[in-house]
């Protein structure tokens, strides 16, 4: 007997058919040829990756989302990468020789083992940019405009961008001496803001009472641009104030460029913060409850492949973006052409010239119940007075 659930899929993978399939690849194209335009050099690492490559820097992170197998020639344990940052990392380590900055964007498919992100998808088409070789706001700067030129460019718009950075709750860490299991536990209530619990912790430690109060600070430090003068005065420390004001720089040469970009800080934001070392953002669309792109800077991820150089980037993904644009479906309808079962040679020189201009045209199949209606064409061609003429259907 037939399995009559063969057709389906497994949970949070999906297939994406036309007309979708056709305005992701279109936007592929397009924002391709935005990064170009940019300076960024298009990079398209293997699906499949030994898997210590896989889990290097970032990919710590990684390990309970990557797919693993058995490589039948080296009998190593190979995964299928859940994230491209890693092998970006060892490009720029192993095949860049120069010491200059570089600059790749990326798009293909990646793999998850769970459901992850308001999309629920486990096969996301991740696109990004990544910029090595620049340990400085400028770069950060880059990465955030191109981050807001590719939401723009597949049609969002009215979204904010979350700014936060990990590297002031580190200093802060550092300060007070912690253990990694304590910056742990502490790093973990900050992430859900529980403040009660958040509180008791530090209530148990053995720090100062100052240094108690600049971390229950970091849960209120949130709100519009004034927040990192607050955090000025509330937390104290030599790198944490180097790490505001690596922050204001970002925020404010962003700003210059895009005055309306509406930015929102939280310092108690430390997504990723196992890999990231500075400034990390994310972009937030009303309605949707995950954010839509995100990023930041993660210096020395390419240390494990024998290059530790600054880096900084940002991903998301195209399915998704897609997926959630307002207005998907208001493209003009593609012009399709239907061509009779005729043999005749004129009508396969039109035909041909017609698809070498780009027009898209159909063919009927001998024998098939088919006509210009039934397999959606806007135009016929029909012989009139002895010529072949495109007729609107």
């Amino acid at each position: 007997m037939l399995n009559k659930d063969r057709w389906l899929l497994p949970e949070g993978i999906q297939e994406v058919l036309s007309p979708q399939a056709l305005t992701i690849e279109s936007q592929r194209r397009t924002l391709l040829d935005l990064y170009q335009t940019w300076g960024y050099d298009l990079v398209e690492p293997p699906m499949i990756d030994f898997l210590d490559s896989l889990l290097t820097g970032t990919g710590h992170d990684l390990q309970l989302m990557t797919f693993t197998l058995t490589d039948q020639i080296s009998g190593k344990l190979l995964g299928v990468r859940a994230d491209m940052t890693p092998q970006i990392a060892r490009i720029d380590a192993h095949h860049i020789k120069t010491e200059q900055p570089s600059r790749f964007c990326y798009i293909g498919q990646v793999l998850k083992t769970r459901l992850e992100g308001f999309n629920q998808s486990r096969s996301p088409l991740q696109v990004g940019i990544e910029l090595y070789g620049h340990n400085g706001p400028e770069s950060d700067i880059e990465v955030l405009l191109l981050m807001i030129e590719t939401l723009n460019s597949v049609g969002l718009e009215d979204f904010h961008i979350d700014l936060g950075h990990v590297g002031i709750f580190r200093s802060l860490a550092v300060q007070a001496e912690l253990s990694s299991t304590e910056e742990d536990i502490l790093f973990d209530a900050l992430q859900r803001k529980a403040v009660t619990e958040l509180s008791e912790f530090l209530s148990s430690l053995s720090i100062t009472d100052t240094q108690k109060q600049q971390f229950l600070a970091l849960v209120e430090l949130n709100g519009d641009i004034s927040t990192i003068e607050k955090a000025r005065q509330l937390l104290s420390g030599e790198e944490v104030q180097k790490e505001l004001d690596n922050l204001e720089a970002i925020a404010k040469g962003l700003l210059v460029r895009i005055p309306e970009q509406n930015l929102y800080f939280d310092l108690a934001e430390l997504r990723g913060y196992n890999y990231h070392t500075g400034v990390v953002f994310a972009a937030y669309l009303p309605g949707h409850g995950q954010e839509i792109a995100q990023g930041g800077r993660y210096d020395g991820i390419g240390e494990t492949f024998g290059r530790s150089r600054a880096a900084t980037g940002f991903s998301s993904d195209l399915n998704h973006l897609v997926s959630i644009n307002n207005q998907p479906n208001q493209t003009k309808p593609v012009e399709t052409i239907f061509a009779p079962a005729v043999q005749d040679s004129d009508l396969m020189i039109m035909v041909n010239e017609l698809r070498r201009k780009g027009s898209r045209v159909i063919c009927e199949l001998s024998n098939s119940d088919s006509n210009a209606q039934t397999m959606n064409c806007t135009h016929t061609l029909s012989k009139e007075s002895g010529q072949w003429q495109i007729v609107e259907v």
